[in-house]
């Protein structure tokens, strides 16, 4: 094995794609996934330590972490998706267990949890099963398995409820589920059909409550898995700061619903949510956390916090950091940091002591240690002079890292995709290849600037020589030199026929390595620009090469996964990778060993000289393949880095965890680099800031004295008020100190009697109780000695079931040795039989060839069932013995058993003792239940009572009003005419409100019309201003590129290549095809927005007529109840008439027969009541001056009652507009 060790010792990224990727170990230390690797990482010591994935792993998938964080879980893709569980206890973070789906074949684990005492565990599937497993993970065991949902519905989520370890919520894409295990089995406790919500996350809030948040911006609160509240979380137009948080009880809920899906089509998403004592935390949208508390009641939760991720200050978009997903939240146990990751692979945190402080003002993250890359990383450099690293990736940034210190120097965003960077060997330029020019920048103190630019596009790979001096750059299957003096192009290196895919320059700057894409390997030589060397080998396609350090020898891989070591133009070894293609390749610079990255994302470190067998250590780094890798000048570090966006830096170190020797100590210079112009902007800051500050000090020196004097005044006036105070005091305290004198004395003599009192009742007390103690101590004497006597016959008896199973089980073993004898000597006899047979079948066989191959064949089946008969019966043998065995390892339990039965018998009547007192405070308990029942159930009653007076109280106002409804309907008649007039008018304002409803929606549509065809002409007003800046642009870079072809007058064939390379550059073929498609697409979109607005005003007039039926329909309902209204009037007219025509005819015989039969008062009431039948009505008549006060009064209320119909109609002149006519009234005259 290898002499050389590569230790991980510290990692910038975060992976992403990870479920759950982010936790809390302590208060100090949080756990992240980085490439193929967990880190813990301390956030203020700022060290690292690494759990490594499986081998042959294809990544991890989620994370998990128990309650008392002391096991991680580790779920990896792989042929079979497996959980390992890791004891982050332990030094080395010793794997625990290893979980898979056992028989079930399972791709990957999307969601795990572990219960809240870390015994249970449970993980779901991904597609297409979607199993849901629930393991007693340290015995391996899978207690029950059951299918979530169906492969259209996807699972996110799954977590076991923290106060009961049965109960599983799963939340996804239509789903929200409860299971329950129980009897083995985990049956759902919930059926809601939720298929309109996608559930991203979800919490558990209490012991039956659940909130969980949707894709459409919505968080709903479920107890017992039912719905009990819906929130809204939405963000207002006008102020940002501020969040409509709406409220919807369970019966308004379906309304809302379909309220909300057309009104708010875009709302933030709730990826993520996390419970804390206060309330719970979650995402809001991009970049956006929000905190809630619970209110007074409990039961709702109000906004308290919203926190945002900053703008980038070092990008060219700030703004677009502020859109970033936010994947995980989590606040530590003390609950005084949130920490939280996004979908770029970025981690922020903010302590909540300092978001609660800032009022008014707006909360933002900060990075929780730096930024990191979210895109693949193309490029790695690293220089002599200074411990620093540069990356660039295809997230368009350059990063500048400090490898000593493990810390971010540097950052800038740019606008173009950089492919390569090449740091100097003094460490304060740095070379980047972007997709449209190959850029030299400077590296400020803070800031990255370009002062010299090279025409070279798309540039993949670029290096500076040891010395500095030149740089070479890569330019697609030619190599460019130039002069870093002068920056001139010394030489092009032309030869290959493929892209050039790695150069690599020797140590004295005198020949330059490359291997290219075709397979060619070839050596240069930079003076002379000639080939050395080459070697060809078109069935490879090299990705990588590097030399050693005498530069005598080759190494290059590539994609037939083998390392070659080439000398002199021939392959001199090879080595397999065992089906693992290498992609980059680095060398030590002692020679010893030999770094490999492949496309699965390991390390190798490999011994040289190179052997033939497999002699190398492999180590998990990254999740994708390196792209590139990179050894110190020192050979104190090893860096990689990968397409996923981390950079690893490892420790070089032998096999007894020393560092390797350093040839020569190097110093690290301090130099940096900065403009004229901010070095004199700075120290005008700083005149400007001292001067600040003395005039500071000159106004504090005058602030001091004044409060000097201030505080002198105030100290003589507050010692004067001392001073008054304290003579007071200590007067108050004479007095306060005679009256305690005299009240010791009293005491004294009350507590001088108290005492004689006490001895005597104490003497008597005393006496009482040693007559009991004697009787209580005789008492106990005998109940002692019975428990002997008990325990005495329960010891005999113990005995003698002991000694008799003693001899029973001896008589069992003897009886089954013998047994067990018979057979080994029946099994022996049937060997030897089998044995003799086998001989005489042998002889008969050798004498019966001739007879033919059918014999042979019966014989042989004959004989080969009588041996699996004999195998039967041995078989047979063999189980009857383990049959014994087990029977008297189980007598020997049952004896066991019989101790421990006394023992638990014991505590079972303590038990019960308690269990009976429970159930005593249980029956108090339900008595008062019962008694506050009775109460409640009195109240009731009461209640009814009144409800009954009241009832009884409104049935007598109705029949007043009965009786003033019949009198307001004779007042009716008259105003019918002016009815019909009123409605006639009503309906020609109708016919007129139609016709311009219709003239106002025609002229809206206009309107639309128009303003579509606005924004179509600035749209492509818009359009053609961008087409005049990108041709003014266009002309510029011509002028520049003319202006280049102008210096090569002099060398025509130089100038003819430039003037080529213009054509080629700006005169294309696409222009008028790309303005025909331009045209095209305009027509395309004025055509389907066209579509979209005809079928927007077809839905409208549906709409409409919809709207017209149902008015229709309750103008008809209306004119049908006035219909029977008026057909009751009528009838009650007709009463009244045939009542009047009564009483005139009682009033004529009055004065008839004068005071003869004259009826009594209760019977004249009855006759004018309005409710006396006229068929049975006895002829009765009252008095004349009863009739005389009864018919006055009648008139009084009927006056009355006119005058409440005139203000009725000042109030209400006009009735509600009908479609059809009322019929009339009808009058009896």
């Amino acid at each position: 094995m290898s002499a050389v060790v590569a230790q991980c010792h510290y990692s910038f990224g975060l992976r992403r794609g990870v479920a759950n990727n982010l936790f809390y170990f302590d208060e100090q230390t949080v756990i992240f996934p980085s490439g193929n690797n967990c880190v813990r990482y301390n956030i203020d010591q700022k060290w690292q330590r690494f759990i490594p994935g499986l081998e042959r792993s294809q990544g991890m998938y989620a994370l998990a972490i128990s309650s008392n964080r002391r096991y991680l879980a580790v779920s990896e893709r792989g042929e079979r998706a497996t959980i390992t569980v890791y004891d982050l206890q332990h030094e080395q973070n010793r794997k625990r267990k290893v979980l898979n789906g056992g028989d079930i074949h399972v791709q990957e684990f999307v969601s795990m949890a572990f219960s809240t005492d870390s015994k249970y565990f449970i993980g779901q599937s991904g597609a297409p099963d979607y199993t849901l497993f629930y393991w007693m993970w340290e015995k391996q065991k899978v207690m029950a398995m059951v299918k979530t949902t169906v492969a259209a519905n996807p699972v996110n989520q799954v977590s076991l409820n923290p106060y009961d370890n049965t109960q599983i919520c799963v939340s996804g894409n239509g789903v929200f589920k409860l299971f329950r295990y129980a009897e083995g089995v985990l049956k759902q406790s919930t059926f809601h059909k939720q298929e309109t919500h996608n559930f991203l996350s979800h919490a558990w809030m209490s012991e039956e409550r659940v909130i969980a948040g949707t894709e459409a911006g919505r968080l709903m609160v479920f107890e017992s898995g039912d719905l009990r509240w819906d929130m809204s979380v939405t963000t207002k137009t006008l102020d940002q700061s501020k969040v409509l948080l709406d409220v919807i009880p369970q019966r308004q809920l379906e309304s809302s619903l379909e309220g909300n899906d057309e009104e708010t089509p875009q709302l933030p998403r709730v990826t993520v949510i996390t419970a804390y004592s206060k309330g719970f935390a979650c995402s809001a949208g991009p970049g956006t956390v929000y905190l809630f508390e619970r209110t007074d009641d409990k039961d709702n939760y109000r906004k308290t916090r919203e926190i945002r991720i900053p703008p980038d200050q070092c990008s060219h978009e700030p703004s677009h950091a502020e859109q970033q997903q936010i994947v995980s939240l989590v606040i530590s146990p003390s609950e005084e940091t949130v920490v939280t990751s996004t979908d770029r692979g970025q981690l922020y945190s903010i302590t909540l002591s300092s978001a609660e402080m800032s009022k008014g003002e707006q909360v933002q993250f900060e990075f929780l240690s730096h930024s990191f890359h979210s895109g693949s990383i193309t490029g790695l450099s690293i220089c002599i002079r200074k411990p620093i690293i540069a990356t660039c990736s295809l997230d368009q940034s350059v990063r500048i890292w400090n490898v000593e210190t493990n810390t971010l120097e540097l950052y800038k965003e740019f606008q173009e995709e950089a492919f390569s960077i090449a740091l100097h060997p003094f460490g304060l330029f740095v070379m980047v290849g972007f997709s449209d020019k190959l850029r030299l920048m400077n590296l400020l103190i803070d800031d990255v600037r370009t002062f010299k630019e090279f025409t070279v596009r798309a540039c993949r790979e670029c290096a500076f020589s040891h010395g500095g001096h030149l740089f070479a750059a890569v330019n697609g299957n030619v190599i460019h030199i130039y002069s870093t003096t002068t920056f001139e192009n010394i030489l092009n290196l032309k030869g290959h026929n493929g892209k050039v895919r790695s150069i690599a320059w020797s140590g004295d700057d005198s020949r330059l390595v490359s291997c290219g894409m075709e397979g060619a390997v070839y050596e240069w030589n930079t003076l002379t620009s000639k080939r050395e060397s080459e070697s060809v080998l078109k069935s490879c396609s090299y990705t990588s090469v590097t030399i050693s350090p005498d530069a005598k020898t080759i190494f290059a891989v590539g994609t037939d996964c083998t390392l070659k070591e080439i000398q002199a133009c021939q392959i001199l070894r090879e080595v397999p990778a065992e089906d693992v293609a290498y992609t980059t390749i680095a060398m030590s610079r002692s020679g010893r060993t030999l770094f490999t990255g492949t496309s699965i994302g390991t390390i190798r470190a490999i011994k040289y000289p190179l052997s033939t067998q497999k002699d190398w250590i492999e180590y998990q780094a990254h999740s994708s393949p390196v792209t590139k890798m990179v050894i110190t000048f020192d050979d104190q570090y090893l860096l990689t880095v990968s397409e996923d966006g981390c950079l690893l830096i490892w420790k070089i170190i032998d096999k007894e965890g020393r560092g390797l020797k350093r040839d020569k100590e190097i110093t690290y210079a301090e130099e940096i680099l900065i403009t004229k112009s901010d070095l004199e902007e700075k120290n005008q800051v700083m005149l400007e800031l001292k001067t600040r500050v003395e005039e500071l000090k000159m106004e504090n020196e005058y602030q001091l004295r004044l409060k000097d004097m201030n505080y002198n005044e105030k100290t003589k006036e507050l010692s004067t008020k001392f001073v008054q105070q304290m003579e007071s005091l200590k007067t108050n305290i004479q007095i306060l100190k005679t009256e305690r004198d005299n009240m010791e004395v009293a005491n004294q003599e009350t507590m001088f009697e108290v005492m004689e009192k006490h001895g005597k009742e104490l003497q008597d007390m005393e006496s009482a109780n040693s007559q009991k103690l004697m009787l209580e101590y005789e008492k106990y004497q005998e109940l002692q000695f019975k428990s002997q006597q008990m325990q005495q016959d329960y010891e005999k008896q113990l005995q003698q079931m002991e000694e008799s199973k003693t001899a029973a089980l001896e008589e069992l073993t003897l009886y089954y040795e013998g047994k067990m004898q018979e057979k080994l000597l029946v099994l022996e006899q049937c060997q030897e039989e089998s044995r003799i047979q086998a001989r005489e079948f042998e002889e008969s066989r050798k004498q019966m060839e001739e007879d033919g191959d059918r014999e042979i064949q019966d014989i042989r089946i004959r004989y080969e069932r009588w041996l699996s008969d004999e195998r039967e019966t041995n078989m047979r043998m063999k189980r009857d013995t383990g049959i014994m065995k087990k029977k008297f390892s189980s007598l020997q339990k049952d004896i066991d058993n019989s101790n421990v039965e006394m023992e638990r018998m014991k505590l079972e009547q303590q038990k019960l003792k308690a269990i009976v007192k429970s159930l005593e405070k249980d029956i108090l308990a339900l008595k008062k239940a019962i008694q506050e029942r009775d109460e409640t159930i009195q109240d009731k009653e009461k209640r009814i009572y009144d409800l009954k007076k009241k009832n009884q109280e409104l049935e007598k106002f109705k029949f007043v009003l009965d009786y003033k409804i019949k009198e307001l309907k004779k007042q009716i008649e008259p105003r019918e005419n002016d009815i019909m007039e009123m409605k006639e008018q009503i309906h020609e304002m109708e016919e007129e409100l139609d016709t311009f409803h219709k003239k106002n929606t025609q002229q809206e549509l206009d309107i639309a019309e128009l303003k579509l065809k606005l924004n179509t002409t600035d749209k492509e007003m818009r359009k053609g201003l961008q087409k005049v800046r990108d041709g003014e642009a266009l002309v510029r870079r011509f002028k520049t590129d003319l202006h280049n072809c102008v210096g090569f007058i002099q060398e025509p064939r130089r100038l003819k290549d430039s003037i080529r390379d213009l054509y080629d550059r700006y005169a294309q073929q696409s222009d008028v095809v790309r303005q025909l498609s331009v045209d095209a697409n305009v027509q395309r979109e004025y055509a389907r927005q066209r579509d979209h607005l005809e079928r927007n005003v077809a839905s409208l007039k549906r709409k409409l007529a919809q709207d017209c039926v149902v008015h229709h329909a309750d103008n008809v309902k209306i004119m049908q109840e006035n219909v029977t209204l008026i057909s009751e009037v009528n009838d009650l007219r007709r009463q009244l008439h045939l009542v009047r025509s009564q009483v005139h005819d009682y009033k004529s015989l009055m004065g008839k027969k004068g005071l003869k039969n004259q009826p009594t008062p209760q019977k004249y009431n009855s006759l004018l009541s309005p409710r006396a039948n006229p068929s049975n009505m006895v002829v009765r008549l009252n008095e004349e001056d009863e009739g005389d006060r009864i018919i006055q009064l009648q008139r009084l209320e009927i006056q009355r009652l006119r005058e409440e119909i005139q203000v009725l109609m000042k109030i209400h002149p006009y009735r509600p507009p009908s479609t059809a006519k009322l019929p009339s009234l009808q009058t009896n005259t």
